[in-house]
């Protein structure tokens, strides 16, 4: 890295994914990255982010960070409705892209009946969603920028091992199982298709099937000398805060700690892939569970099994009778309470591959 220029960024959003970047930028050695603006419809985030962040340009202004020599870099942040057409007019300025996850969908056209999660045909949403896909890839290559598509899990250090595990190993993976879950989501924007595209399953479940992809991929690598691809996908989805169950416990006037509250996505989803080689991924994701965040990931082998916990361990563990024991000291993602047991992660983005993933992109 010696003798190259300090990279420009520029970041688009300026809410929960622009602040994680912005933390794992910091991670990064000085002087090789700057961050030179930030852009959002909210004037009020944007100048709470570069006020609490140091960035010099704030503005409302997309084409601000693109007009700017400086700026090498757009870091797309912002709602999943946005990530298409943000993308394409940053390779069309010669500029690379860093992109939050999910890649794009569809999110409703004119004469599109609303809420359109409840109306539209899933056939037209998929060709949609495709073709937003495709226009991006176009545009990247025809500009000749990078892409970056920011999808932590396979950078995190657990997932790293399963593939050293794996290559170590002379046996087949069988199945495997993936699951993300916890209570609600940080975006405001996760409740309505088409601000997101979807539910549990597009905002969640593209780390869990993201995952389960890349490790047949590296197990067909490694043993066939190319990938092994997904074949048939089967899914399941609801919208469990809606349920007789969940009307039953609201009668009752028992306490909602869910802050799940979906219009017209899903917040529960079940997926089962098929590979060409015959064995299965299960894939499990919900905003309709407690207990904190829960990331994992389990290949069952013929010669053994290796699981993967993203999200919980015992380094550190705490015990508080009164939750406000250790006051505003950060736990972990989606922590209901620190009373009672509890294990705080010592460095949550370290294991769950954002700092790895932002180091990877630079």
């Amino acid at each position: 890295m010696q003798n190259k220029k300090t990279l420009g960024i520029g970041m688009v959003g300026a809410r929960y994914g622009a602040r994680m970047h912005f933390t794992n930028y910091q991670k990064m050695p000085t002087g090789l990255i700057e961050i030179r603006g930030v852009c959002s419809l909210s004037g009020e985030s944007a100048e709470a982010f570069a006020r609490d962040c140091g960035v010099p340009l704030i503005t409302t202004e997309l084409d601000d960070l693109l007009n700017r020599e400086d700026i090498d870099v757009i870091d797309i942040c912002t709602p999943p409705a946005t990530h298409h057409e943000i993308a394409i007019r940053a390779a069309n300025a010669g500029k690379h892209i860093i992109m939050e996850k999910p890649l794009t969908g569809y999110f409703g056209e004119p004469g599109d009946v609303e809420p359109i999660g409840l109306h539209v045909h899933r056939k037209k949403m998929r060709e949609g969603a495709l073709k937003n896909a495709f226009a991006v890839r176009e545009a990247v290559q025809k500009n000749g920028v990078r892409f970056c598509y920011a999808e932590n899990w396979v950078y995190s250090p657990t997932i790293d091992k399963m593939r050293n595990l794996i290559k170590a190993s002379s046996g087949s993976i069988l199945e495997l199982r993936a699951e993300e879950n916890h209570s609600g989501s940080n975006s405001v924007y996760s409740r309505e298709w088409k601000s997101t595209g979807g539910g549990a399953l597009l905002r969640m479940g593209v780390h869990s099937v993201g995952a389960c992809l890349h490790l047949k991929q590296w197990e067909g690598i490694q043993r066939l000398g190319r990938a092994i691809r997904p074949i048939s996908v089967m899914a399941d989805v609801a919208d469990l805060i809606h349920t007789d169950a969940s009307e039953r416990a609201r009668k009752a006037n028992a306490h909602h700690w869910i802050s799940s509250d979906p219009v017209d996505v899903e917040d529960w989803a079940n997926v089962t892939i098929r590979f060409e080689d015959g064995s299965r991924a299960t894939v499990l994701v919900s905003d309709a569970g407690l207990g904190g965040l829960n990331t994992r990931v389990t290949a069952f082998m013929t010669d053994g099994v290796i699981k993967a916990n993203m999200t919980a361990n015992d380094a550190i563990e705490t015990y508080a009778v009164d939750p406000n024991t250790f006051a505003d000291e950060y736990f972990a993602e989606k922590l209901e309470t620190k009373a009672g047991w509890n294990r705080p992660s010592a460095d949550e983005d370290w294991f769950r591959g954002f700092a790895q993933e932002i180091e990877d992109f630079v």
